[in-house]
């Protein structure tokens, strides 16, 4: 009876259609975060810029995220939002849609300069 496999995969076939499957897609990340919403946790990076609406910038720079000074990210609440980040001694929370909004200082790489000039 199964000794082919036919009948095995006839009967296996109408069960697989109703399973649903979900694969978390993984990001690859070369140059490291480019806004604070991709640091992973505990990871550092410097404020670029805030590109924002000058009221809501203005509040945030008094919060303490002010470009050139270091942000890092802590916890997140179970959904994954708000998301605390601690910059300049205290920690804020902050939805996803507004820490897309603070861009990271690019690092430029390292020149490979040869040992002879």
């Amino acid at each position: 009876m199964y000794s082919d496999g036919i009948d095995f995969i006839e009967i296996a076939l109408p069960y697989l259609n109703e399973m649903q499957l979900s694969f978390k897609k993984q990001r690859k990340r070369t140059n490291g975060a480019a806004n604070v919403a991709e640091l992973r946790q505990n990871e550092p990076g410097v404020l670029d810029r805030l590109d924002l609406p000058e009221d809501t910038s203005r509040r945030l720079m008094e919060l303490g995220f002010v470009p050139g000074h270091i942000v890092t990210a802590a916890r997140s609440a179970p959904g994954g939002e708000p998301r605390v980040y601690r910059v300049d001694g205290s920690e804020v929370a902050l939805r996803r849609e507004t820490a897309k909004r603070l861009i990271l200082r690019q690092e430029a790489a390292p020149l490979n300069l040869p040992d002879t000039l």
